[in-house]
């Protein structure tokens, strides 16, 4: 059985975003990717506590292809160090995992 998973990373912006989903959807990595915000994050980096405005990309994949998109996500990113995380996808209609497998490229 093919397991499946949803990426998230947060962008700066909206513009990297897209750029950041359009990528991964050109290169088959991704089925589709939604894009949200913006979100208001609060976090430390440096010692400090940060507070920012971003924007979310959720994207659906399959599981075996989460190194590539990482990789992908990581030459598009800004971030010196971007989350990246995935989640498992524990059920979704045959219908719908049936099109997002026709959407993924081959791992032949």
């Amino acid at each position: 059985m093919t397991t499946y998973i949803q990426i998230t990373t947060t962008t700066a912006s909206a513009a990297q975003a897209a750029e950041i989903a359009e990528k991964l959807v050109e290169q088959r990595l991704v089925a589709c990717a939604q894009i949200s915000g913006p979100v208001h994050s609060v976090y430390r980096w440096q010692g400090n506590v940060e507070k920012a405005e971003e924007w979310k990309c959720t994207a659906k994949t399959r599981t075996t292809l989460f190194a590539a998109a990482e990789s992908a996500i990581r030459q598009l990113h800004t971030y010196e160090c971007p989350e990246i995380i995935a989640t498992p996808i524990a059920a979704g209609s045959e219908a719908y995992l049936e099109w997002m497998e026709s959407q993924l490229v081959d791992e032949a």
